[in-house]
C-alpha cells in the first residue's frame, strides 16, 4: 500500500492536477518568466531602435531623405569627436546650466505648492490665484528673458527667475488637484473623529497630493532644463545655451550638437533622479506596490 501511495502521489505531482502546491509553484515560475521577458523587451526594443537610428544617421540616410549636408546635420562620429575635444568646457558649462535648472525648479515647485495649499484652504481665492499663475506660465520665455534680465541682472539670478515662473504653474495645478480630489469616505472618517482643518491637510490632503506632486516634478525636471538653455540665449556669458548660441553663430555645428547631446543627457538624468525619489518616498502608494 505504501508503494502504491508513493506511485500515486508521484503521478499526481507529475500531472500537476491534484497537487495545489505544485500548481502554485508552476504558476509563480511562469509569472516570473513572463515578467522577465516583459522587462527584457522594455530594454531591448528601445535599445535596438536607438542603435538602428544612429546607424542610419551615420550612413547619411536622413541626409538623403531630407536633402541635408553634413555641415547642416553633423554625423554622430563627428559630434562625439567634438565632445571629446571640448569635454572640459562642456562639463563646466553643463554644471552651470544644471545649477540654474535645479535652483529654479526648487523655487518654482515650492512656490507652486504653497499656492496650491492656500488655494485649497481658501477655495474662494483658490481659482483666482491659480488662474493668475497659469497666466504667468503662458508668457513666452523669449519675453521673460529681457524682463528678468532687467530685474535681476545678467547673472544666474535672471535664469533662475525664468525657470521659477515656468515651473510654478505645473506644480500649483497638479498639487491643487491632488489636495482637492480626496476620497469623500476618508474625509467623512476624519470629520467623524473631530479632526480640524490642519489635521485634515496633514493626514489626508497632503498625502493624497504626493503622486500629483511627483508628476509635476518630473515635468518640471525637463522644463527647467529647457528654460535654462533658452534663457542663456539672452544676456548670458556661460552655460550650454550660451555655448550653443555662439556655436551656431560661427557655424561650428558639431560643437552646437555636442551641447544638445550633453543637455539631453543631463535632462534625462534629472528626470530619472526624480523618478527614483518617487519610488523611494511613494512605496506606500498602490501604484508602486503593483
Amino acid at each position: 500500500m505504501r508503494g502504491k501511495t508513493v506511485e500515486d502521489n508521484w503521478l499526481s505531482q507529475s500531472r500537476g492536477q491534484e497537487n495545489p502546491t505544485l500548481k502554485s509553484a508552476i504558476f509563480e515560475q511562469r509569472k516570473k518568466l513572463t515578467k522577465l521577458g516583459s522587462g527584457l523587451s522594455k530594454v531591448l526594443i528601445p535599445l535596438i531602435a536607438g542603435v538602428l537610428f544612429f546607424i542610419l544617421w551615420e550612413v547619411q540616410f536622413f541626409h538623403t531623405i531630407f536633402r541635408l549636408k553634413t555641415y547642416q546635420l553633423p554625423l554622430p562620429s563627428v559630434i562625439m569627436e567634438a565632445i571629446r575635444e571640448n569635454l572640459n568646457t562642456l562639463v563646466n558649462f553643463m554644471g552651470y546650466t544644471f545649477l540654474e535648472a535645479f535652483l529654479g525648479m526648487l523655487l518654482g515647485s515650492a512656490f507652486g505648492y504653497l499656492i496650491a495649499l492656500i488655494g485649497t484652504a481658501y477655495p474662494k481665492w483658490g481659482k483666482g490665484g491659480l488662474t493668475i499663475v497659469v497666466a504667468f506660465n503662458a508668457v513666452p520665455i523669449v519675453a521673460l528673458g529681457p524682463i528678468m534680465n532687467l530685474w535681476f541682472g545678467n547673472g544666474i539670478s535672471s535664469r533662475v527667475a525664468i525657470i521659477t515662473v515656468i515651473t510654478m504653474a505645473t506644480m500649483a495645478v497638479n498639487a491643487h488637484k491632488g489636495m482637492s480630489n480626496v476620497n469623500p469616505l476618508s474625509l467623512d472618517l476624519l470629520h467623524s473623529y473631530a479632526a480640524n482643518k490642519v489635521q485634515v491637510f496633514r493626514y489626508l490632503r497632503i498625502a493624497n497630493s504626493l503622486p500629483y506632486v511627483f508628476t509635476a516634478l518630473k515635468i518640471n525636471a525637463t522644463a527647467s532644463m529647457i528654460g535654462a538653455i533658452v534663457g542663456e540665449f539672452f544676456y548670458a556669458s556661460k552655460g550650454l545655451g550660451y555655448l550653443l548660441s555662439n556655436s551656431i553663430k560661427v557655424a561650428q555645428m558639431p560643437l552646437g550638437w555636442a551641447c544638445i547631446v550633453i543637455a539631453s543627457i543631463v535632462g534625462i538624468a534629472f528626470y530619472l533622479i526624480v523618478e527614483v525619489l518617487e519610488k523611494v518616498f511613494m512605496k506606500w502608494h498602490p501604484s508602486e506596490r503593483t
